[in-house]
């Protein structure tokens, strides 16, 4: 229950809260990180996730589960297990994350990924696109509308703006993960297809180094986000061929790469 107060008269009732949990990801029964995520759609997030950190290493994923540490009711479905049978290389623990970066932090993050993705090859993109695809994710957003606390991401055509996937979560990051899992698994992953239709990428929120660095991986030509980027995203962005633009809201938008 909950107290509202609106135009001075205080009200209580039942409230729609979004839900936050910790989920523990696995690569071939090697822990890899932890994550606070909202439930749901989690073989996307933990195959996407491994995707995006370049921890398959071109290995084919040919499992996922729940639980790895134990059975799935044991640890509430919050632990899961992605399996290359093996042919990944062993990862390392991500024991925290960096929310921002600068000097020579930003300089050899950006070196890690030109060395291991090759810069795309910029593409025609008609940016008045951009105002229809924000309104078909939009239209999809359950879980914004139910609670007002949830981040989206979706995968959309540059050709038309068909809007082909969209995932939400209390986290962009995760939200973009799940965006990347569900297109790998169905075998319409840009970065991993040479005949693959050039795709987009729209975020809420701001566009990160990280929000790139995915965007990137997953092949995505196109990054849009709602907020600013970081002078770290615009960088790493030219070295990825990755079309950038920000405060797409409505018909605006700035490009900056």
């Amino acid at each position: 229950m909950s107290v509202r107060h609106r135009d001075g008269v205080a009200s209580r009732g039942p409230d729609d809260l979004i839900v936050e949990e910790p989920m523990e990801i696995r690569l071939d029964d090697h822990l890899v990180t932890t994550t606070m995520r909202t439930p749901g759609h989690d073989f996307e997030l933990a195959v996407g996730f491994c995707h995006s950190e370049g921890l398959l290493g071109g290995a084919a994923v040919n499992g996922i589960r729940y639980c790895g540490t134990g059975t799935a009711v044991d640890t509430e479905f919050n632990v899961v297990s992605v399996s290359t049978g093996g042919w990944a290389p062993e990862p390392t623990a991500r024991v925290g994350t960096t929310s921002s970066s600068c000097g020579m932090c930003g300089s050899m993050a950006i070196e890690q990924m030109t060395d291991r993705l090759d810069p795309m090859q910029p593409v025609e993109f008609d940016w008045t696109l951009l105002a229809t695809v924000a309104e078909r994710i939009g239209r999809q957003q359950e879980l914004f509308a139910q609670t007002g606390a949830s981040h989206a991401a979706g995968a959309f055509r540059l050709a038309d703006g068909r809007v082909d996937v969209v995932r939400e979560d209390i986290g962009r990051h995760n939200a973009v993960d799940k965006v990347v899992g569900r297109l790998l698994l169905d075998d319409a992953l840009p970065a991993l297809r040479a005949d693959a239709e050039p795709m987009g990428l729209w975020v809420s929120g701001r566009a990160s180094f990280e929000m790139v660095q995915k965007a990137w991986a997953g092949g995505f030509r196109v990054l849009a986000s709602v907020s600013a980027p970081s002078s770290l995203a615009v960088d790493l962005a030219k070295q990825g061929g990755v079309s950038l633009a920000g405060f797409a809201r409505g018909g605006d938008l700035t490009v900056y790469a």
